[in-house]
């Protein structure tokens, strides 16, 4: 089956809205984002369940909750690219004006979706790439820093350098995703930010901003926003692409310099010598090239402890 063909469940009825859900091994707790679905209050989306190569049974549920035919449900298995390439074969499949992603751990909002499709529809147009709304943690408590009213649309950076970080969650038009390139893929490495489609689409479009949680998170501790320094020792290759673009494109020169300290400590974890003379600021080599050194060496020690403790904790 062709992977156009393969969103025929979601496309029979074209609604607004794909919420898609990347997923590797999480069949003990998929469930929660699928009940939550079936309990939205406006029914105008369809689910497409990307499977990045899952060992467990989540294909065996994802294909007995579409016989439930509670809602529209699209499963499709790729081998296991990481998150960011289960994010591209999400962007290849959908077929809807907007599209939202739900991970594997979290849940919406009963009416998350009626939340979404109406502030769309009396808000969105072709001027704004989508809308971004708040994080709320399994606990009730706001993760992300509400937008001020003075804040109608904003980018992901400026709320980020103006108002605090915190975690947000994005709604897309799907046109304008696909105006972007995919995010690359490195051999021998499973991550790479998918904040860099979020910052490539900055530089063209403003985000509406909607002052309501439109996802409930519980970070697990097998996730990817979880152990992030081994995610900075495994996958240097990428780390060290995405620094050079924010110091491309970040606009203050502050975050450029920190930047730049991140970029020369994954030159040192690459051991390439002559990616020190690619940087987008050579002028702050100088300066940068030791605290790099010293972050490449905090890593290096972060993820030997916390191995060593990993190693400790299996044999007791």
């Amino acid at each position: 089956m062709s992977a156009r063909n393969s969103m025929i469940d979601c496309s029979r009825t074209m609604p607004t809205l794909t919420v898609f859900t990347p997923t590797y091994n999480r069949a003990y707790t998929l469930h929660l984002c699928y009940e939550s679905l079936c309990r939205q209050t406006n029914k105008d989306f369809c689910w497409l369940v990307i499977d990045d190569g899952s060992t467990d049974n989540t294909r065996e549920l994802v294909e007995g909750w579409k016989k439930e035919d509670k809602i529209p449900i699209t499963y499709f298995y790729q081998e296991n690219q990481g998150m960011h390439g289960a994010h591209n074969a999400a962007y290849r499949l959908i077929d809807t004006e907007l599209n939202i992603c739900i991970d594997s751990d979290d849940f919406m909002p009963d009416d998350a979706v009626e939340m979404i499709v109406s502030f769309w529809k009396v808000r969105g147009s072709n001027q704004y790439a989508g809308m971004v709304g708040l994080d709320k943690s399994i606990n009730g408590e706001l993760i992300s820093v509400p937008f001020p009213k003075t804040m109608p649309s904003t980018t992901l950076v400026d709320y980020e350098q103006t108002i605090g970080y915190g975690d947000t969650k994005m709604v897309l038009r799907t046109d304008v995703v696909r105006q972007y390139p995919e995010y690359p893929r490195f051999d021998g490495e499973r991550y790479f930010s998918l904040g860099y489609l979020y910052l490539l689409i900055d530089q063209d479009y403003q985000l509406l901003t909607l002052n309501v949680p439109l996802v409930i998170v519980d970070y697990k501790t097998d996730g990817s926003s979880m152990g992030m320094w081994k995610q900075y020792w495994n996958n240097p290759r990428g780390f060290l692409f995405l620094r050079k673009e924010h110091i491309r494109l970040y606009k203050r020169m502050r975050y450029r310099i920190k930047e730049s300290i991140h970029y020369y400590s994954h030159c040192f974890r690459i051991g390439d010598i002559s990616n020190f003379y690619d940087s987008q600021l050579p002028i702050w080599t100088v300066f940068a090239l030791p605290f790099g050194l010293f972050l490449y060496l905090l890593t290096k020690y972060k993820v030997y402890r916390g191995d060593r403790m990993t190693f400790f904790l299996k044999s007791c």
